[in-house]
């Protein structure tokens, strides 16, 4: 797990939340913490793992295509 920081300049703590919040976001850790929170079944999980790896090959052809 990667450690995320953020500076706080000139006492300016709600943009230092704004960018807290979208750091996390990008980080997918909302997500994560999400997941864990109810249980899956397995042929969730297993569902959900293969629709993931076809959105990102989608995602990865649609870049090589420039």
């Amino acid at each position: 797990m990667k450690e995320i920081q953020v500076n706080v300049i000139d006492n300016d703590l709600e943009k230092a939340m704004r960018i807290l919040k979208k750091k996390i976001q990008n980080d997918g850790l909302f997500k994560r913490l999400k997941m864990k929170k109810n249980y899956e079944k397995p042929s969730e999980l297993k569902r959900r793992k293969s629709r993931e790896a076809l959105r990102r090959q989608r995602i990865a052809s649609s870049r090589g295509r420039y």
